[in-house]
């Protein structure tokens, strides 16, 4: 069985219920508490909404954790919902500094596509080395708003470009990386 994911944002809520998931975090290596019991499932209604590794890039959030389900599941197209879930543990190599560096590997996995457009525009790989200092401690907050605001959209943009384009397992590969440790 694949591993199912669970993402809250940085205060442990759900990006879209707002619910609280703090009272079910796991606690130290034991898993957290399971969630009480939603008797009619519907997709982004009602039910403990969770994802897999294959769709997680849609979902991702300050927070991921792998989880477990209890009873009914019903699918959807990018996310399924359980009448129960447990938070079994938390990603650890997902923080702020792999969610940056992973952004900044995307963005510049398709410099190719934004050169192709716009051959003599450094600014996003401007942007990409700023923010990947940045994440390796090596560059301040001033340094990241003097890369500017058009450099850094324009990274996004490149960025965005990524998510939408045939490079979807390269990516998927590249966040196992990451939530796996194998990246520095």
């Amino acid at each position: 069985m694949s591993a199912l994911y669970k993402t809250t944002t940085a205060d442990h809520k759900g990006p879209y219920s707002d619910f609280d998931f703090t009272p079910l975090l796991p606690k130290g290596k034991r898993p957290g508490k399971w969630s009480t019991k939603v008797d009619r499932l519907e997709i982004c209604e009602r039910g403990w909404h969770y994802t897999t590794l294959e769709h997680l890039l849609n979902w991702l959030q300050a927070e991921i954790y792998e989880i477990e389900t209890r009873g009914a599941i019903l699918g959807g197209d990018d996310k399924s919902a359980a009448q129960q879930i447990r938070l079994v543990r938390k990603v650890e190599n997902w923080n702020e500094r792999t969610a940056r560096l992973f952004a900044c590997d995307c963005a510049e996995h398709v410099q190719h596509i934004w050169r192709k457009g716009y051959p003599d525009d450094n600014r996003p790989q401007a942007a990409i080395d700023t923010a990947r200092k940045f994440a390796n401690g090596e560059a301040t907050a001033e340094e990241m708003d003097a890369a500017g605001d058009a450099a850094r959209d324009a990274a996004w943009a490149a960025a965005r470009a990524a998510a939408r384009a045939a490079e979807r397992k390269w990516q998927l590969e590249r966040l196992m990386q990451y939530l796996n440790g194998e990246v520095e």
